[in-house]
């Protein structure tokens, strides 16, 4: 298996590397690829420095699967052109909503892998692949109506930049000093910022239209989702507060039975003073942790959650290498 990681040098890029290493994956030839400002610099993998390769000249007629970590215009540009050689699994927004592009978390949806037509795949929302993976055993057991969810996402959903930029104004309002800001639209230090991404003409954000958007395409087109999403000043990890109605009736122990014995989530759920899932937990972990698991007295058959996960693991990498593990072991592959 020839393996190449676009976008090698970033923040996706690196901890797909890690977690190809972590996991013993099956390599022949690995290309570590990037823009020409990236080229010459060496990144280490399995114990030996690798020279990192222009994207502009890359040959993936080399390669059986490409990783795809570098944003939505370079997918944009390269992608598919890669995909006239090779399996492109893409970790950007550009092609998640093509109805010829399955958007896959395999725990939820690998059967969608049967449907690849174009040789790519598509990496969902980090905020919408750790929301699915613990909604889906409890859609299938009693089948969601409605879905409010709020997130607060950490500064590494937006890459690599606007985490040194958390730490930059830290220093300097813990220093009295001025802040301004680059890569956010307020001071992200000590605050939280009620907006990711653009805004669209209806008031929503993209951010919380793309979980809206892909949940439906994932899970189900039935489930009504409305979605507000939240910057907080946190290195790694999403959390989400989220709220469901369900067609039928629960028990609070048939949920927590359910998460627990799905693949890829954990319940911490204990009804005292740390008895929950943190950001600082979930950082570096494959799981999504479940908490603050209780019933919504105020409407019928309605449940309250609270998601943690690792963004650039359930959200990105660990979700993307597990797309490569899924199509290799039920031998899934395009034209």
């Amino acid at each position: 298996m020839n393996i190449a990681i676009v976008g090698a040098t970033g923040n996706v890029g690196r901890k797909t590397l890690e977690i190809l290493e972590r996991k013993e994956f099956s390599i022949d030839n690995l290309y570590l690829v990037a823009s020409s400002k990236s080229v010459g610099k060496k990144i280490g993998f399995r114990g030996k420095e690798m020279d990192v390769l222009d994207l502009e000249n890359f040959d993936f007629s080399k390669v059986n699967i490409a990783f795809f970590a570098a944003g939505g215009k370079i997918s944009e540009k390269f992608a598919e052109r890669a995909a006239k050689n090779c399996l492109v699994i893409d970790n950007s927004s550009f092609f998640r909503m093509d109805p010829e592009v399955p958007l896959i978390v395999p725990q939820v949806n690998s059967e969608d892998l049967k449907k690849i037509k174009k040789n790519i795949i598509a990496n969902p929302n980090c905020s919408t692949a750790q929301l699915v993976i613990a909604l889906k055993p409890l859609h299938d057991l009693f089948i969601i109506k409605r879905i409010v969810v709020s997130t607060y996402q950490s500064v590494s959903g937006g890459g690599k930049a606007p985490m040194d930029e958390l730490i930059e104004q830290t220093k300097l309002v813990l220093d009295g000093k001025k802040v301004s800001s680059k890569n956010f639209t307020k001071q992200i230090a000590f605050n939280a910022i009620p907006h990711i991404d653009q805004f669209a003409d209806d008031g929503y954000t993209k951010e919380e239209l793309k979980m809206m958007n892909e949940t439906k395409k994932i899970l189900d087109t039935k489930i009504d989702l409305t979605a507000t999403c939240v910057r907080l000043p946190i290195s790694v990890s999403h959390s989400e507060s989220v709220n469901l109605q369900f067609e039928k009736p629960f028990t609070l122990e048939k949920v927590r039975d359910a998460l627990n014995n799905f693949e890829g989530c954990k319940v911490i759920d204990e009804r005292n003073d740390g008895g929950y899932s943190t950001p600082i937990e979930a950082e570096g972990m494959d799981e999504t942790f479940i908490s603050r698991i209780r019933e919504d007295k105020t409407i019928k058959n309605g449940l309250n959650l609270w998601i943690v996960s690792d963004n650039l693991l359930r959200g990105a990498a660990l979700n993307a290498v597990e797309i490569a593990e899924t199509v290799i072991k039920n031998n899934y592959h395009g034209k």
